[in-house]
């Protein structure tokens, strides 16, 4: 409790205190027990006021760090009070900061950027934006690298085409395709609004880079601005970025595969349910000071995951779907892989010894809660999806390819008990036939199913049952 001191009540004097008689005895003087009164060490008899407790605090008083921790103001020290008042007012600060600044104030209208999204062994897709129509028309140019020219290279600017209008209907946005590349090469383009980058096209099927034995490809999940928070930083600050490109230059990966959650647009507070507020946060992430350092040479590609539209999203194609779907659509489905069918938000490709099925786990999900785990009537992907990616497993792959990756934004795994009924674990069956569509392929395959949602790492083995 600290150090306290209290005046004594009046009936725990003793006897000494009580009684003060003169030297000689005869004459005594009584102090009645009724009677607020109090003694001084040299006899003499002080009146107070009252008998009720008088507590005194001392500044170490551990009571001085309950008013920091608990906000709540110094019944002793006016320090302390000013103290925990401005320890408040700075919180409440951050907090506005944090949740309203970026949106409010960096809305990224006037962003201007390019990006590289799926290559092949003999494409290029690419994604710009220009909202300044005073950089129209736009012209897109590219060639081999310069670092990369070889006697049999052509460093020549070769024209991909030019664009006359861009209009808000897409967000300002274009993608094209840069046709008639060759394999394993590396090349360079531009464009007229001072836009240029680098990609290098994928092996040959079955085949690795020249010089390298390997593969190599990043997989990441759930961006989050400002975390951890920073009140100095740029509100568009990203610091996992920031981490990643330290590793970029010695991993030399062939592309991104990035695993949903590309925006948290009900974190920390959904500002609206219209396209505008969902194409913000695309923006935002790309107008990030952090994404140039993780966007140069590196392609990028995506699957759909419930933060793009809303938490644990089990609502099919009902609102706010369509909102979410537009800003998907303009700066990622557009240069994703092709589409396993037409319209469809899922995608396979092949990139070297190994191929790759992007699964989308919302769209056609039956809700979560509505029916048992185990139901046969309860689905992820919907019949269409389901049956391509069981032909995706089953069908042979070309001499060389050796790998087979699943790409599911949430985790296939059961061990993590929280919020499984959003996992596959509250789609048993259909998670069932995957398994048994995995355990039927010959030797010689691998399969891996990669996955995010979950901010932490797992590795976990499905072996067949003995």
């Amino acid at each position: 409790m600290g150090t306290e001191k209290f005046f004594p009540k009046e009936s725990e004097l003793t006897d000494e205190l009580l009684d003060t008689r003169s030297s000689d005895r005869s004459d005594s003087v009584k102090i009645k027990k009724d009677k607020a009164s109090d003694t001084s060490a040299n006899g003499e008899v002080r009146n107070r006021k009252s008998t009720n407790v008088v507590p005194y605090h001392s500044e170490s008083d551990p009571r001085a760090l309950w008013t920091l921790i608990s906000g709540l103001p110094s019944p002793v020290s006016l320090a302390w009070t000013i103290a925990t008042v401005t320890i408040n007012g700075l919180l409440c600060l951050f907090a506005v900061d944090l949740v309203y600044r970026a949106s409010l104030i960096f809305p990224s209208q006037e962003l201007s950027f390019a990006r590289v999204g799926y290559v092949s062994e003999n494409s290029a897709k690419l994604l710009l934006r220009e909202p300044d129509s005073r950089q129209l028309p736009i012209f897109v140019s590219y060639r081999s690298a310069p670092e990369a020219v070889g006697s049999a290279a052509d460093e020549s600017w070769k024209s991909v085409g030019r664009f006359y209008w861009l209009s808000n209907e897409t967000d300002f946005t274009h993608a094209l395709t840069i046709d008639g590349l060759q394999p394993s090469s590396r090349y360079q383009f531009a464009i007229s609004n001072k836009q240029s980058g680098y990609f290098t096209t994928a092996p040959s099927s079955g085949t690795t880079v020249p010089g390298r034995d390997k593969l190599t490809f990043l997989t990441s999940s759930c961006i989050i601005p400002r975390f951890p928070y920073n009140p100095i930083s740029h509100p568009l600050s990203i610091p996992g970025f920031k981490y990643l490109s330290k590793w970029l230059p010695s991993l030399k990966a062939s592309f991104m595969l990035f695993l949903g959650d590309f925006i948290y647009i009900d974190v920390p507070r959904r500002m609206g349910y219209d396209p505008e507020t969902y194409r913000r946060e695309y923006r935002q992430v790309y107008a990030s000071p952090d994404w140039p350092s993780v966007s140069d040479s590196l392609p990028w590609l995506h699957v759909l995951d419930d933060h793009e539209i809303a938490n644990d999203w089990d609502g099919n194609t009902t609102d706010p779907y369509p909102a979410a779907a537009d800003p998907w659509n303009l700066y990622h489905a557009s240069v994703n892989p092709p589409p396993v069918h037409p319209n469809s938000s899922y995608f396979s490709f092949t990139h070297g010894p190994a191929s790759f099925f992007l699964l989308d786990t919302r769209r056609y999900r039956t809700p979560s809660l509505h029916l048992p785990a185990n139901s046969p009537e309860k689905s992820m992907l919907g019949p269409s999806q389901l049956s391509a990616l069981l032909s995706f497993l089953s069908r042979p792959e070309p001499q060389g390819s050796k790998w087979k990756f699943i790409i599911s934004s949430i985790p296939f795994t059961r061990n993590w008990r929280f919020g499984s009924s959003d996992t596959w674990a509250g789609y048993l069956h259909e998670r069932q036939q995957i398994l048994e569509a995995m355990w039927s392929i010959p030797p010689g395959t691998g399969i891996v199913i990669l996955s995010g949602d979950r901010h932490e790492f797992a590795a976990t083995a499905f072996p067949p049952p003995e």
